[in-house]
C-alpha cells in the first residue's frame, strides 16, 4: 500500500483522535516521511504522549500552535514546517483541533459563543489561509493528476452534530455554541473545496463517529483507535469526485 502522503500536518495532537492520527500514521506499513504533530505545548507535560511517540519514530516532527486563532503562533508553525520540508510543500492537513460546548438556551452567553466559533471555525480557517502556498507548492510539484490526499489536500475534522439535515434526528442536548459552529465549518469546507479545486487542492469534511475521547466521554459508542483507523481507510480512497463532500469514518455520505 502507498503512503497515504509524503508529509502530514495534524493540529490538536495532544491527546484523542489528533493524538491517535499521529500514532497509526507513522506506524503504518508506509508512514508519512513527515509528520508535522501540533500541540499547544509540545514539551510540557501535556506533550508527554507525543513526545514519547517522537521518539520512537523519526518522521514524527512536534511543532508548536498555542492557538489556532493566534496569527502569529500559526505563522511560527508555518516557518517551523516549511524549514522541514525544504521546497517540497505541505501535502495534506487536517484540522483536528477543536473545543466543545453543551451549552443550552437557558445557560448559553454570547462570549461562550464567540469563543467555540473562533476556535472552531475561524481557527481552521487561519491556518489553511497560512499554510496554503505550501499545500500549493505541493500540488504542482507533484506529478500526480486529480485530486488526492497524496498530491494536496485539507481535511477538516467535522460532526454529525453539525449538520442541519440531521439536526432533528440526533437525541442530543441543543449545545448550540457547539452545534451551530460545525455547521459553520462545514460551510467553510464547502467553499474551500470550490476555491482550491483548481489549485489541484482536495477539501474534505469527516465525521469521526462519536469516540470515547475527553470530548466524546466514556459514553460513546467507537474507541478512538477504530475511529481513526476508519479515517485513513477513508482519507486513502478520497478522488476528485470527494473533494466537498461530508463523509463518516466509515465512508458513508452525509446531509448538510
Amino acid at each position: 500500500m502507498a503512503a497515504l502522503a509524503r508529509s502530514v500536518l495534524v493540529t490538536g495532537c495532544s491527546r484523542g483522535i489528533g493524538l491517535e492520527l499521529v500514532q497509526q500514521l507513522a506506524a503504518s506499513p508506509r508512514p508519512p516521511q513527515h509528520i508535522f504533530a501540533t500541540c499547544r505545548h509540545p514539551q510540557g507535560p501535556g506533550g508527554k504522549a507525543l513526545q514519547e511517540l517522537a521518539a520512537q519514530h523519526s518522521s514524527i516532527k512536534l511543532v508548536q500552535l498555542a492557538d489556532t486563532v493566534n496569527l502569529p503562533s500559526i505563522q511560527g508553525a508555518v516557518r517551523a514546517v516549511g524549514y522541514h520540508l525544504k521546497d517540497q510543500g505541505l501535502n495534506l492537513l487536517i484540522n483536528n483541533a477543536g473545543i466543545s460546548s453543551r451549552a443550552t438556551l437557558h445557560s448559553l452567553d454570547s462570549q461562550e459563543m464567540l469563543n467555540v466559533f473562533a476556535t472552531n471555525v475561524v481557527g481552521p480557517l487561519q491556518v489553511v489561509k497560512e499554510f496554503l502556498p505550501l499545500l500549493e507548492q505541493a500540488a504542482k510539484g507533484t506529478r500526480k493528476e486529480g485530486l488526492s490526499c497524496s498530491r494536496a489536500g485539507v481535511i477538516n475534522i467535522s460532526t454529525k452534530l453539525g449538520s442541519i439535515g440531521l439536526c432533528l434526528r440526533v437525541p442530543e442536548a441543543p449545545m448550540y455554541p457547539y452545534r451551530a459552529s460545525k455547521a459553520a465549518q462545514n460551510m467553510v469546507t464547502r467553499c474551500l473545496a470550490a476555491e482550491l479545486q483548481d489549485k489541484g487542492i482536495l477539501c474534505c469534511a469527516i465525521h469521526p463517529g462519536w469516540v470515547k475521547t475527553d470530548m466524546g466521554t466514556e459514553q460513546a459508542l467507537l474507541t478512538v483507535e477504530h475511529s481513526v483507523r476508519g479515517i485513513l481507510t477513508v482519507l486513502a480512497s478520497l478522488s476528485q469526485d470527494s473533494s466537498g463532500a461530508f463523509l463518516d469514518w466509515e465512508g458513508n455520505s452525509l446531509p448538510w
